[in-house]
């Protein structure tokens, strides 16, 4: 698991190629999202990743011989965070990239870290609210307007797509601080607990995705593209992913490790232009970079010289699984 301290200064050189490369894994998997819903339906997109996911992370357990978490308490509060922090955001971002680019999405991933520092405060208890962190906020919220582009109007399936990925970034906000305080502290490696809260998670969707949308799509009837897509979802930006994450949290600390989350929206940008010809209007990028703003001075990196442990903005930082 992480942990707010760092360790003594690595070499750039040690760290930086993993770290851009989770970043571009990240960031391309609101691309791999959006190439999957085009042929088969969101549960069953998030069913696929899980599924990948999950078997990925089993291998990496069973070759380092860890094992997955005995305590039937720990799996009740790993069942809510593989439902909520888990099922619940693949999903909704699955329904909102069938509304809006995958570069938008990615954009609204950004907003979690805002998202989670209220309810971490006055919720689960786990941090305090500051005055920076309130500035931060407020910059923030400033910036989520400009994504939606308020000024245009509010409503449409356009509106509708950024209100489930917002929805996605909220249940990331709601698991972040859930983690912190019933799971973050267990003596179980942090690989055995990602594992453990993908396995709820595969399970759930494998129950409610065929009893709400029926039986799935052939997988004879998917093209290479959907099939390479999903596979990488879950393989890539769950298995690798987190062992890269891993390790740039044993290099370099937890907090220096959290900052990929600037990258994530970057490069969901910029694969969304340049592999799927994806428009993006001119407020969404100036709005993402006011979020990040915000972003930066509620976790204390701008206007002070005391720095606190980040909030972070994506459910990696403290389980270690995708954000997208």
């Amino acid at each position: 698991m992480t942990t707010a301290t760092s360790p003594d200064k690595a070499d750039p050189r040690s760290w930086l190629p993993g770290f851009v490369l989770l970043g571009v894994i990240w960031g391309s998997s609101f691309l791999f999202i959006k190439v999957g819903v085009a042929e088969l339906h969101p549960l069953y997109v998030t069913l696929g990743r899980v599924l990948a996911g999950v078997l990925t992370l089993l291998a990496v357990i069973a070759v380092t011989r860890d094992r997955l978490p005995r305590d039937p308490r720990l799996w009740l509060h790993l069942t809510v965070t593989g439902v909520v922090g888990t099922a619940m955001p693949f999903t909704l971002f699955g329904y909102g990239e069938e509304r809006v680019s995958s570069s938008l999405a990615g954009i609204w991933n950004a907003t979690t870290a805002l998202l989670v520092l209220p309810l971490a405060v006055y919720l689960f208890r786990t941090e305090r609210m500051t005055a920076h962190r309130a500035v931060g906020l407020l910059i923030g919220f400033v910036g989520v307007l400009v994504v939606l582009g308020v000024w245009d109007g509010l409503g449409g399936a356009h509106f509708t797509g950024q209100l489930m990925c917002m929805a996605a970034a909220a249940c990331y906000a709601v698991a972040i601080p859930y983690t912190k305080r019933f799971v973050s502290d267990r003596r179980e490696s942090g690989l055995a607990l990602a594992a453990g809260q993908l396995v709820t998670a595969t399970v759930a969707i494998a129950i409610v995705a065929p009893l709400t949308v029926g039986a799935p799509t052939p997988v004879s009837d998917l093209s290479l593209k959907a099939i390479a897509s999903i596979v990488a979802l879950g393989a890539v930006g769950t298995g690798l992913a987190f062992v890269l994450n891993m390790r740039n949290i044993k290099l370099v600390g937890a907090t220096t490790a959290s900052m990929v989350t600037y990258l994530i929206p970057v490069f969901a940008v910029v694969l969304g232009v340049l592999a799927l010809d994806e428009h993006v209007t001119w407020h969404q990028p100036v709005g993402a970079l006011i979020v990040l703003l915000g972003v930066a001075v509620a976790q204390g990196l701008l206007g002070t010289r005391k720095r606190s442990a980040p909030a972070r903005s994506t459910p990696e930082a403290e389980l270690a699984t995708d954000p997208a």
